[in-house]
């Protein structure tokens, strides 16, 4: 059974607005190591509007991008792509797939089925998945911003505290520290 690894930008006071992150070389590059590891990404329907309406074209060499990005977008356009939507069923990204029905089951059916693990890369969905204790990691890399503003990390609520073991932590150059926590025994 492969692990479920939520992996998220956000500032010091919680803000996960995709604009609010430093998006360099140094972050792209780290993003493109967890992605190569992993064997699918996993997102809600509003994440996954938003990075279709972008990345594809990112892919196809269509204006210009940093390698940084283009490598990112590159390998994105292969790995397959696993979308929780109750309002689309149609989703035309190269390798993208539906999970219709039953939340638990189907995220639980996508785990088993992937060895190298699953990246989860929304915020919402992370809400929902961990209130049915699917997540099994954490990797969250905390930019040195205050945005003063929202959507804010886990704002739904979660039904109790969840205590996590801190496997790792690297700052990078440009501020950003990445922090990797796995869910205590």
């Amino acid at each position: 059974m492969g692990v479920l690894t939520f992996c998220l930008n956000l500032t010091l006071d919680g803000c996960v607005d995709h604009q609010e992150g430093i998006a360099d070389d140094e972050t792209h590059a780290f993003f493109t190591r967890l992605m190569d590891a992993a064997g699918a990404m996993l997102w809600g329907r509003v994440t996954y509007e938003m990075l279709e309406s972008y990345w594809p074209a990112v892919a196809r060499g269509d204006g210009e991008a940093p390698s940084a990005m283009r490598e990112w977008a590159v390998k994105l356009e292969a790995k397959p792509k696993y979308v929780v939507s109750s309002t689309r069923t149609d989703f035309p990204w190269t390798n993208s797939h539906h999970i219709a029905g039953d939340l638990r089951e189907g995220v639980q059916k996508l785990k088993d089925a992937t060895a190298a693990g699953v990246l989860l890369g929304s915020g919402k969905l992370a809400t929902e998945l961990d209130r049915l204790d699917l997540i099994d990691e954490y990797t969250l890399l905390v930019h040195p911003r205050i945005a003063g503003h929202g959507p804010r990390l886990y704002q739904g609520g979660v039904p109790g505290t969840r205590q996590l073991e801190l496997l790792s932590a690297e700052p990078f150059r440009n501020g950003v520290v990445a922090m990797h926590y796995r869910r205590a025994p």
